[in-house]
C-alpha cells in the first residue's frame, strides 16, 4: 500500500477512514509477522510506512471529530474542558478586564467624598 496522504483522507467519510484503518492494521500485522518469520527486505522497510499511514488517518480522524464537536458547541454557553482555550494555567485564572475595573462600595465612596485635589499652576 503507497504512502496516505492528509489532504486526500480529507475529504472522504469517517466510515471510509475507519476501513482504511481497519486495512492499514491488519497489514502491519502481516508485515510483524513477516518480519519474525524472515520476511524480505523490502517488506521490512514497509512497516514503517505503514505505521506512519496508520498515524495520519487517526490524526485527521481526530481533527475532523474535533472541529464537528467545535461546531456543535459553538453556541453553547460552556465549553468541554478540551475544546477549551488552553494558554496557560496562570491566565485562565486571571482576572477578567471587567472584573478588574469593579470597584468596592468602600473604594467608591472614598473617590466620591475624596476626589483628586486640582491645582492652579501659575504660568
Amino acid at each position: 500500500m503507497a504512502k496516505i496522504k492528509a489532504y486526500e483522507l480529507r475529504s472522504s467519510k469517517k466510515d471510509a477512514m475507519l476501513k482504511k484503518l481497519e486495512e492499514l492494521k491488519n497489514e502491519l500485522g502481516q508485515l510483524r509477522v513477516a518480519k519474525v518469520t524472515g520476511g524480505a527486505q523490502s517488506k521490512l522497510a514497509k512497516i514503517k510506512v505503514v505505521r506512519k499511514s496508520i498515524a495520519r488517518v487517526l490524526t485527521v480522524y481526530n481533527q475532523t471529530q474535533k472541529s464537528k464537536l467545535r461546531e456543535v458547541y459553538a453556541d453553547r454557553k460552556y465549553l468541554p474542558t478540551d475544546l477549551r482555550v488552553k494558554k496557560t494555567r496562570a491566565i485562565r485564572r486571571q482576572l477578567s478586564d471587567d472584573e478588574k475595573s469593579k470597584k468596592t462600595a468602600k473604594s467608591l465612596k472614598a473617590i466620591r467624598n475624596f476626589p483628586n485635589r486640582r491645582f492652579a499652576v501659575k504660568a
